[in-house]
C-alpha cells in the first residue's frame, strides 16, 4: 500500500511540475508578444556593441534568419570583420593563430527559435525546480530536458520575462527589455562561462525584424 501510495504521489507531481511549467512558458510567450508574432519572426538583426574584458569593446552586428543561419561581425577602424556563423551547410569561425575563417568540424547549428517554443514537439520535457532570485528579482526555475542536455530558465514570478539562462558550458543574464514592433527583446546581454574564457557583455543599441537578406549574407 505504501508502495502504491508513494507511486501515485510521484506520478501527481510529474503530471503538476509538468503543468506548472507549461504555464510558465506559456505566459512569457504570451506577454513578449505571442506565439504567432513569434513564428512570425523570420529573421533579425541585432546591433550594438560586445565588451570583451574590461578594455575590449567592439561595435558589433548579428544577422539570423531562419531555420539557423546565422553571421556575426565586428568592426575594428571601421573595417567589418566575421567571426563566426553558419551558412546552412557549414560553421565557420576566425582561426586568430592564422587570421582566417575556418570550417568548424563537428559544428551543432542553434535553432532560430529558444528551446521552449512548442518544446514538446521537439522533444523536450520541461519541469519547475521551484523559485530562486535573479539580482533582486525572484525568479521560477524552470529545467529543459532532452535526452543528456539540459536547459534551466528563469522567469520573473511578476512579469515571466526571461532573466537568465544556464546551458552545461554557458550562462546567460538578460535585461533592459524594450518593445521590437510586437516583440519583447533584451537590449543587454551577459555571458559567463565556467572558465572565464568567453566571458562577454553585449549591448544592443538597435533591434530589426524580418528584413530581406541578399542571398550571399551568411555564405562562408
Amino acid at each position: 500500500m505504501k508502495k502504491i501510495l508513494l507511486i501515485v504521489t510521484i506520478l501527481v507531481t510529474t503530471i503538476f511540475s509538468a503543468q506548472t511549467a507549461k504555464q510558465i512558458i506559456d505566459k512569457n510567450i504570451e506577454l513578449t508578444g505571442g506565439l504567432t508574432n513569434w513564428k512570425l519572426l523570420n529573421s533579425i538583426i541585432l546591433q550594438g556593441k560586445v565588451i570583451l574584458g574590461v578594455n575590449d569593446e567592439y561595435p558589433m552586428r548579428i544577422y539570423q534568419q531562419r531555420p539557423n543561419l546565422t553571421k556575426t561581425v565586428v568592426f575594428i577602424g571601421n573595417k567589418e570583420n566575421v567571426i563566426e556563423g553558419y551558412d546552412g551547410k557549414n560553421g565557420y569561425a576566425m582561426n586568430y593563430v592564422v587570421n582566417k575563417l575556418q570550417v568548424q568540424k563537428n559544428y551543432v547549428p542553434e535553432s532560430f527559435d529558444t528551446d521552449f517554443i512548442d518544446y514538446e514537439n521537439k522533444g523536450f520535457t520541461a519541469q519547475v525546480l521551484g523559485k530562486e532570485k535573479v539580482g533582486e528579482r525572484d525568479c521560477y526555475k524552470v529545467e529543459l530536458t532532452k535526452n543528456v542536455n539540459k536547459t534551466v530558465y528563469y522567469f520573473d514570478v511578476q512579469n515571466f520575462l526571461l532573466l537568465k539562462e544556464e546551458k552545461k558550458d554557458e550562462t546567460l543574464v538578460y535585461s533592459d527589455f524594450k518593445k521590437v514592433n510586437n516583440l519583447v527583446m533584451p537590449f543587454r546581454i551577459e555571458a559567463t562561462t565556467p572558465k572565464k574564457e568567453g566571458d562577454y557583455v553585449m549591448i544592443l543599441y538597435k533591434i530589426e525584424v524580418n528584413k530581406a537578406f541578399p542571398a550571399n549574407t551568411f555564405k562562408f
